[in-house]
């Protein structure tokens, strides 16, 4: 996003009273030795950038200079518009060079710093977003910020900014002071010392106030841009379901066709874009992002459960071949991103260029297929974006287009299959967007949770094959001898300590791998990071955890996330696993801690519930009968698989094929025979050897 508003006003009142490089580069800084490929785009900039660390904040206090921190990531397209513009010009960098220590963060890399200057903006500004800009004091307390900034208007603030520091530097540090404060009490989480009071209503309130922003003709809220927000729609998803609310079940589904047709999905390759320009899903900013990507394939493979909506299908199998093409190591990790920025055949860097079409382009490639393709695709004004480009579209289903054109199922179907392999591999061809091929353990631990999604509701094992792969390159990788996690893989190099977001997502994803495979180290391992995650994350005043470690370097500040947002806030998926986990291991701390996190945030639920959809999803389980089934058997697993035909979210699922001394399994296992237990609240039926029983006493 690009966002223009400045923030100099403050302080001037207080005061008065990606392009191509060549093979040989002029310039090259500090950067050259990351292996971001973010901070890599930097590097030959004349601007002397340096990476974040205690060496240049060390260099900042021993110079008293001014910092310049600036905070962006690799398939930011206004990243690199304002890079092209300002860093590559060499007299903005003379301004830069002579009056800052410039930073540059890779916002993917370092979330904890950019969640502490981005609260400095949003303070500041009003808004957020990146690029982000941000001028701090060598001591790092920022005193002025935004995000994109014309040339013009970036060499005048910083001469303004750093004129201020060099003639009246105690107004600064005045202004800082106020903003540490404020900084410091945005994420701030206190303890309700209420007991823990969960009724439908209050799920209710939320649901009809959030409700009121609901885009009832195109799907998503009624703004743009639009975010996808897989979080928001999971939970809308299982709560219309549960409370057989079939407007709202309407509401969902038509969001979910809207996306899969629109330009923000990928009608050629799969996969979807970070979020759309416009308020009809048409236009999209073409970055694609793996978060994205696996939160959606869980999504569709939740919604196709309860419809059997082909389309929910074909969109969890295109976008996993997606993702299987386009960001997976050999070794089975997943990379970050993909640019929203490519060149043109001129060689012009452009966003968009590698996915949009021209119309004489399509007319030569699908010869007589074309007008029946350009009714589907709409390859009109519909579809239209600018420069002649058209986006793929589409805006009526199969069953119109079959009476319109005279046609079958079947022979359109093979003309789709046709015309997709036809596009992409001339698509391959093109000038690829920037891949940014760096493995962060949150977002590989998001998508494993969509492959094993994938496999429970499609039972295909080939989901299985990468989720049980990707599960492994972490334990192998990113989980070290102190049993804490990496966050970070480069070139074969694990680094960067580990976020609460790392371990909560891992942990999430290996339980889920643990009720499909009933293998016991997934679980175990999920238990041991959760200790750990107690041990160096917990603050024991309200029952929440921080986002950085305790051994992490202390910043501004350190702080709590709570609020959902296009991923889940990392407490919230700690609540949630917490809540799995005191079932599993009859622990009643994880159950106490998880109820007193949710405590915490009630109040905030009913004014804004897209910012707490996860939590929501929590409260449902407190407020609906939770069950723990238990397989205990040799045929354990394909009763499993018969009941995961089957959408019951308000359940976990614990099973082993032998004895096991596990608490929801002892001694349940029969020789030669497979039993079902159905329990809630630590209060069994009688077992059942047949999935259609144990599903009535689920669902009756």
């Amino acid at each position: 996003m690009k966002h223009f508003q400045l923030l100099l006003a403050f302080i001037l009142i207080s005061c008065q009273g990606q392009n191509k490089k060549p093979m040989n580069h002029p310039y090259t800084n500090n950067l050259i030795n990351e292996t971001s490929p973010y901070l890599l785009q930097h590097a030959h900039n004349p601007v002397n950038w340096n990476p974040w660390n205690e060496t240049s904040l060390n260099q900042a206090k021993k110079e008293n200079k001014l910092l310049l921190i600036s905070v962006g990531y690799a398939a930011c397209h206004w990243c690199h518009v304002m890079e092209h513009e300002s860093f590559e010009d060499t007299l903005v960098a003379k301004t830069m060079n002579s009056k800052f220590i410039n930073i540059k963060v890779d916002r993917e890399e370092r979330p904890d710093v950019d969640q502490v200057y981005m609260n400095a903006v949003q303070l500041m500004t009003g808004s957020g977003g990146w690029p982000l800009n941000v001028i701090a004091l060598p001591d790092g307390r920022p005193v002025w910020g935004g995000t994109y900034f014309k040339k013009e208007q970036w060499i005048n603030a910083l001469e303004q900014i750093s004129d201020i520091y060099l003639r009246n530097p105690e107004k600064l540090y005045e202004y800082a002071d106020k903003l540490e404060q404020g900084i410091k009490t945005m994420d701030l989480v206190a303890l309700n010392n209420e007991a823990p009071d969960f009724k439908a209503e209050d799920i209710e309130k939320s649901v009809k106030k959030w409700a009121d922003q609901f885009d009832h003709r195109e799907g998503g809220l009624k703004r743009a841009p639009k975010f996808m927000m897989p979080n928001n729609y999971h939970f809308l998803l299982r709560y219309a379901y549960q409370t057989n609310n079939e407007k709202l079940q309407e509401f969902v589904n038509l969001t979910l066709k809207q996306m899969a047709y629109g330009g923000i999905y990928d009608q050629v390759g799969g996969g979807f874009s970070r979020y759309a320009t416009d308020i009809n899903w048409h236009i999209p900013h073409f970055e694609k992002m793996l978060y994205d990507n696996g939160q959606l394939v869980s999504l569709y493979s939740d919604a196709y459960l309860i419809t059997k909506n082909k389309l929910y299908k074909d969109v969890v199998y295109e976008t996993l071949e997606f993702v299987e093409r386009e960001l997976t190591s050999k070794n089975g990790a997943f990379f970050s991103s993909l640019d929203a920025d490519s060149n043109t055949p001129e060689g012009h860097l452009e966003e968009g260029a590698f996915y949009v079409w021209q119309k004489e382009e399509l007319q030569k490639l699908l010869d007589s297929d074309f007008k029946l393709f350009a009714d589907y695709y709409n390859i009109n004004n519909y579809g239209l974006w600018e420069n002649k480009n058209y986006v793929l579209i589409r805006k009526d289903d199969d069953s119109s287009i079959l009476e319109k054109h005279d046609l079958t199922q079947d022979p359109l179907n093979e003309k789709k299959k046709h015309w997709k392999k036809l596009l992409l591999e001339t698509r391959e061809k093109k000038s690829r967007p920037r891949l940014d091929d760096k493995t962060l353990t949150s977002w590989n631990a998001i998508m494993l949770k969509g492959y094993i999604d994938a496999y429970r509701v499609f039972d295909d094992d080939h989901f299985l094959v990468a989720a049980e792969k990707n599960a492994n390159f972490i334990i192998n990788n990113q989980l070290r001898e102190d049993g804490g996690l990496n966050h970070n893989y480069k070139d074969e190099i694990s680094n960067i300590n580990g976020y609460l977001e790392d371990y909560a997502a891992t942990i999430d994803a290996y339980i889920a791998l643990y009720e499909n495979t009933l293998n016991e180290k997934w679980l175990k391992t999920a238990r041991d990071l959760t200790n750990y995650v107690f041990d160096h994350f917990y603050e024991a005043s309200n029952s929440m955890f921080y986002f950085t470690s305790n051994e992490d370097p202390l910043l501004v500040t350190r702080n709590m996330e709570y609020r959902d947002n296009v991923i889940p806030a990392s407490n919230s998926i700690m609540a949630k696993n917490l809540f799995k986990l005191s079932h599993y291991f009859d622990n009643e701390y994880y159950y106490k801690t998880a109820t007193n996190m949710l405590n915490n945030v009630k109040s905030e639920m009913q004014d804004y519930g897209s910012g707490y959809s996860n939590w929501l999803d929590l409260m449902l389980n407190h407020i609906n009968p939770y069950y723990e089934v238990a397989f205990s058997g040799k045929e354990a697993i394909n009763k499993i698989k018969e009941l995961n035909k089957v959408y019951i979210p308000n359940k976990l699922i614990a099973g082993s094929t032998q004895e096991s001394n596990m608490p929801l399994l002892k001694n349940r296992y029969v020789e030669d025979e497979t039993y079902i237990y159905v329990c809630v609240n630590k209060a069994c039926k009688l077992p059942v050897n047949d999935s259609e029983k144990a599903i009535e006493l689920l669902t009756k």
